[in-house]
């Protein structure tokens, strides 16, 4: 079996990126914290469950005279719920962490698309609903250690990968504004990020590492372009007169540097 296995991707700009693909041992820690969660929630779920239902079956009893179906369809929800929480609780995660669940933040591996753009909710909820299969005699396992991009089931169906979260090197070397911390909130309800690649991230690091070193008009022309560049990826038409494009990058930025923690 191969070790460190690595993927690189062609974006748009023709620009080579090279990841190191997650492993079978990163994946299987995330997905062993993710199950401790889970299963902390689900037992907190079935002993709530297990009160009210007593307490419902109870009040049905005195309204309905045939109370033999009762226990079954009590039955039939709780197991539809526990499933949905199931299913839910990696969706909801990979959703608003961008590829990432708390098992995965702690493993420091995320998930992405096939050509590195960051993974929305038709590729989380694809991933979560064939997980149930991948986990089937360890089917996913065989199929990660096997394939070439470590793929399982429901990365092959969602058009998936699973890959290294690349370290914080910057958060060191540059601050971030109170303006920026407010303008990127507004972001994430706003705005289309998930068009943002890798590399768009890492030019915007590049810059406010190095702007400092910049002379003014340099600066001002440069931060003014990327920018421009960003709104036009995301879709954004206009930003308050009073943000400037080193806030709006810093703002862009910090919605990724927060994802990797």
């Amino acid at each position: 079996m191969r070790f460190f296995n690595r993927i690189t991707f062609q974006t748009p700009e023709s620009v080579e990126l090279e990841f190191t693909l997650a492993g079978i041992g990163n994946r299987a820690l995330a997905l062993l914290i993710d199950y401790i969660v889970l299963g902390v929630t689900l037992s907190v779920f079935f002993l709530t469950w297990a009160f009210f239902s007593t307490q419902l079956s109870n009040f049905l009893k005195g309204l309905i005279t045939n109370t033999q179906n009762i226990g079954l369809w009590l039955l039939a929800i709780v197991f539809f719920i526990a499933f949905a929480i199931y299913i839910g609780y990696f969706v909801f995660f990979e959703t608003l962490w961008f590829g990432q669940t708390p098992g995965k933040r702690i493993a420091k591996i995320r998930v992405v698309r096939d050509d590195g753009r960051l993974i929305g909710l038709q590729q989380a909820t694809l991933r979560a609903l064939l997980r149930p299969f991948d986990e089937t005699l360890f089917i996913g396992a065989f199929l990660i250690m096997l394939g070439s991009q470590e793929k399982r089931l429901g990365d092959l169906a969602a058009g998936t990968i699973v890959i290294q979260a690349e370290p914080n090197t910057g958060s060191t070397t540059f601050t971030i504004s109170d303006q920026a911390k407010i303008l990127h909130n507004e972001l994430l309800q706003n705005a289309n990020l998930s068009q943002l690649l890798p590399d768009d991230f890492a030019v915007i690091r590049e810059y406010l590492q190095r702007r400092s070193a910049m002379s003014l008009k340099a600066r001002a022309s440069l931060s003014l372009k990327l920018a421009e560049q960003v709104k036009s990826i995301i879709n954004l038409e206009q930003l308050p007169s009073t943000v400037t494009p080193d806030i709006f990058l810093e703002a862009i930025y910090l919605v990724y540097q927060q994802q990797e923690f």
